[in-house]
């Protein structure tokens, strides 16, 4: 840290500095939060960020500092007061980081002005002005702001009443360790993997072991975002860890119970798969909608503003929270009735509060759809277009078909795909060269729906619709088979593919677009990868070959989408983010 007499001085400080790192101004007359200033100088998701009486920059926004530094030099005078006079309008700006902010605006440089609450930070020009801001800084504790603030504003009911009233401390533990979010997001997965195999002895005691190792996974899951928010450590890298290590943990946990269950002599591998493509659905529903409806204009919807009252009755926020089954409850409750009954029972209540659940949100989501009058973006129908995953089959389609009109045209027309695709693999005689010809019929009918911009009102029900076709088919042809152990090879591959779906939504979400189209091209689109399947199970008529041929599809489809999103992660350029979204 270093005392700048003025604002010339603070200029030649500054172009001191290497400029790979981050830079802030302090006025020297700052009376506040401790964390306030954390708040505002430490945040490494924002590019320039202020609160009164202080500025930050980071690398990519350091040469732009300097120059709005080097204007406002010359406005004022480079031994200028570091309080200007009373007769500017703004009082936050009239300090020299106030400024520089608003000439970094002026420039185009985004500037984040953090929510404070009741944080003080301020730079009294006066003694009676500094008696008044140390008076309102002493009053509020600041590490009970920062206790508070580290928790979710909008959590599940289980998480908010049952987690976070002790996970807090363990985050501030760790914060005081020196641990970081990803180590504790890993302490986590590896603690779910340990319930998974606990799950699989197929023992009372490795059930009850199971049950409770799982909820101190997820005391840990929680912990680590609470760490992130605490000790302001966002990254990149810990939002995909925490996004994807929670999918793997609850898919592995399934498997280990499948595994548990067919040790005790019950086979539950197609309800263990039947719950995580209806989880995998689930999602895709939540990311499609939000997606569509990222940046629509006129966004009105009475469905909307029914909800927004509702809001206001305390106890019907809670119920609706409960209602979708997010992640809190829904682990309470599989860690619970492992520990207590059987792998059956289990996925019975995943697959039946699981579907009740999407029943609920599908419709509330449909409501708003129909009845909002909205214009969706070109960057919404992109992002459609990418969660649809559509490889070089359907976009051959698309390239040659007329694009079909009408305002529900195309999810019309996936969704009639994914009947012709499912009810082939469910109702034609198993290895039926008629399945592949249903294929045939879906890839065409696949490209058909994206041969147009996914603008209207259910676009956002195409890239559900196919997850449903791919996922449903794999599960339906492998649970046909009488080959040994092709269900828990399909559980395999939709884990694959499921992965990489997830991956390409947390890039979007990220801003930097989708998966490469070498990569979809190289696994080959939903269309594709359903396609091929079913002319395995038409061909293969061996038992263990439909086995061998899946269990080997999903091993080079798991190492292309692995690698590839390994390599982007961690040299990655996306901005630092923290998932405050859906309740998963």
């Amino acid at each position: 840290m270093q005392t700048a007499a003025d604002a010339g001085d603070a200029a030649t400080l500054l172009a001191a500095v290497p400029a790979g790192r981050r830079v802030a101004l302090v006025d020297p007359r700052f009376v506040g939060h401790v964390h306030a200033l954390r708040l505002g100088l430490t945040d490494p998701r924002f590019a320039a960020a202020a609160v009164p009486g202080a500025l930050t920059a980071q690398p990519e926004a350091r040469g732009a500092l300097l120059r709005a530094l080097r204007r406002t030099t010359a406005a004022v005078g480079a031994g200028a007061p570091v309080v200007a006079p009373d007769t500017d309008p703004a009082p936050d700006d009239r300090t020299v980081p106030g400024r520089i902010a608003v000439a970094l605006e002026a420039e185009g440089t985004a500037v984040k002005r953090p929510e404070l609450g009741s944080l003080t930070a301020a730079v009294p020009t006066d003694a009676g002005a500094r008696a008044t801001a140390e008076s309102a800084r002493d009053a509020v504790d600041d590490e009970a702001v920062r206790l508070r603030s580290a928790v979710k504003a909008h959590d599940g009911f289980f998480t908010t009443f049952a987690i976070s009233p002790y996970s807090r401390y363990i985050a501030r533990w760790c914060a005081r360790r020196n641990l970081t979010p990803n180590q504790v997001t890993t302490a986590s997965l590896i603690t779910a993997l340990i319930a998974a195999g606990a799950a699989a002895t197929g023992t009372r005691g490795g059930y009850i072991a199971a049950g409770i190792l799982l909820l101190v996974s997820f005391v840990l899951d929680c912990t680590d975002g609470q760490l992130a928010r605490y000790s302001l450590q966002y990254s990149t890298m810990g939002a995909w860890l925490d996004a994807t290590f929670d999918r793997a943990k609850e898919y592995a946990y399934y498997a280990g119970l499948a595994i548990g269950a067919v040790r005790g002599g019950d086979d539950v591998w197609v309800l263990a798969l039947g719950a995580m493509v209806l989880q995998a659905c689930r999602h895709v529903v939540d990311f499609s909608f939000n997606e569509a409806n990222h940046d629509a204009v006129a966004n009105t919807s009475p469905t909307a503003a029914l909800s927004d009252k509702l809001d206001s009755v305390g106890w019907t926020v809670w119920a609706r929270r409960m209602i979708v089954l997010p992640i809190g409850e829904r682990w309470a409750m599989i860690a619970v009735l492992t520990a207590l009954t059987t792998p059956r029972i289990v996925f019975y209540a995943l697959l039946i509060g699981c579907a009740l659940a999407a029943c609920y949100t599908t419709a509330g989501r449909l409501l708003r759809s129909l009845t909002r009058r909205a214009s969706r973006t070109d960057r919404a129908a992109q992002a459609l277009a990418d969660l649809a995953d559509s490889g070089p089959l359907a976009q051959g389609v698309a390239a040659v078909a007329p694009g079909l009109r009408g305002a529900f045209t195309a999810p019309a027309v996936a969704l009639l795909g994914t009947l012709v695709m499912i009810g082939g693999a469910l109702l034609l005689p198993y290895g039926s060269w008629l399945t592949v010809a249903a294929a045939a019929v879906y890839v065409v009918l696949s490209g058909l729906a994206v041969a147009r911009p996914l603008k209207g009102a259910l676009d956002w029900l195409v890239p559900p619709f196919f997850r449903a076709a791919e996922y449903v088919t794999i599960l339906v042809l492998a649970a046909r088979s009488d080959a040994p152990h092709a269900v828990p090879a399909a559980f395999g591959l939709v884990s694959a593919v499921a992965y990489h779906h997830y991956d390409t939504v947390y890039r979007i979400r990220g801003g930097t677009g989708a998966p490469p189209q070498w990569l979809v091209r190289t696994i080959g689109g939903h269309e594709g990868r359903t396609a091929l399947v079913a002319v395995l199970a038409a061909v293969l008529t061996h038992a263990a070959g439909f086995t061998t041929a899946l269990t080997a599809l999903a091993v080079a489809v798991a190492l292309v989408v692995l690698v590839e999103s390994i390599r982007f992660w961690v040299s990655s350029s996306a901005p630092a983010v923290h998932d405050e979204g859906e309740l998963a």
